[in-house]
């Protein structure tokens, strides 16, 4: 996730799942339901009855995983190996570059397991979509500890706290596993998404676009503080939105359910 872009495509991909999710409890609270994952409509016909079927979320997933690929590559300088061969020597070359694609094809793999479970099985299986969930989420992590070792300052306060956000997120999904039906588990799934996303957008501007147009100085400890601060912050604004989120679905479900 080098660059700008790099680490706003991945920031919204994630801050808009979450948006899904948190949509998806606030239904199930409002309406009293006891799953998160509602039945598959049964298969209909008719010329668009097909695309009705379709689980959208899931495409994006892999759609978003394509495009993060192409932008990830399109910044690699000369030719993209993964060793290199010279007088005899074996040295790795773009470790981090291989870690991003790394993490790009963990939501691609998501992106299938959503697909296969919502439209080729006899019956959806969040199960099976929450397992690739945990598993994606077990990959991320210990690449983003390993994405620490080149980061100080500024940068390393960063992906620290992303880091934090992206632990308590871990626990989350594998609790769902075993308890899949707990509510207070979506809200803190949708909750950790979004921040994790957010953070991520906020890291971008932070180290390559800051608003003020100053750079953040890694010796500057008031800069390391506020680091803190600013995530402080995108905590309580993802909280307040989620309740907005859960107000305006209460006047939009109350009428329905």
């Amino acid at each position: 996730m080098g660059g700008f872009e790099g680490h706003l495509y991945p920031g919204l991909s994630l801050f808009f799942y979450g948006l899904y999710h948190a949509r998806l409890v606030s239904r199930a609270l409002i309406c009293n339901y006891p799953v998160q994952y509602l039945p598959r409509r049964p298969w209909s016909k008719g010329r668009w009855a097909k695309l009705q079927q379709i689980h959208y979320v899931g495409l994006a997933k892999i759609l978003s995983s394509f495009i993060l690929v192409a932008q990830e590559m399109h910044n690699i300088q000369g030719q993209f190996v993964l060793i290199s061969k010279i007088y005899h020597q074996r040295n790795f070359l773009y470790h981090k570059q291989w870690q991003h694609l790394t993490l790009y094809t963990t939501f691609f793999l998501s992106g299938c397991v959503d697909v296969v479970s919502q439209n080729l099985l006899p019956q959806r299986s969040p199960a099976l979509e929450q397992g690739a969930q945990g598993l994606g989420m077990f990959l991320i992590l210990p690449l983003m500890v390993s994405h620490l070792q080149d980061s100080e300052g500024v940068e390393l306060q960063c992906h620290v706290l992303l880091i934090q956000a992206l632990f308590l997120l871990l626990l989350v999904v594998i609790a769902e596993l075993w308890a899949p039906n707990v509510r207070r588990l979506w809200v803190m799934k949708a909750f950790l998404y979004m921040i994790t996303g957010s953070w991520l957008i906020q890291i971008g501007f932070i180290l390559y676009k800051p608003i003020s147009g100053h750079k953040w100085m890694d010796g500057d400890k008031n800069d390391i503080l506020f680091v803190t601060v600013f995530f402080c912050w995108h905590v309580a604004s993802v909280a307040i939105l989620i309740i907005w989120i859960y107000g305006i679905s209460f006047l939009w479900y109350c009428y329905i359910c």
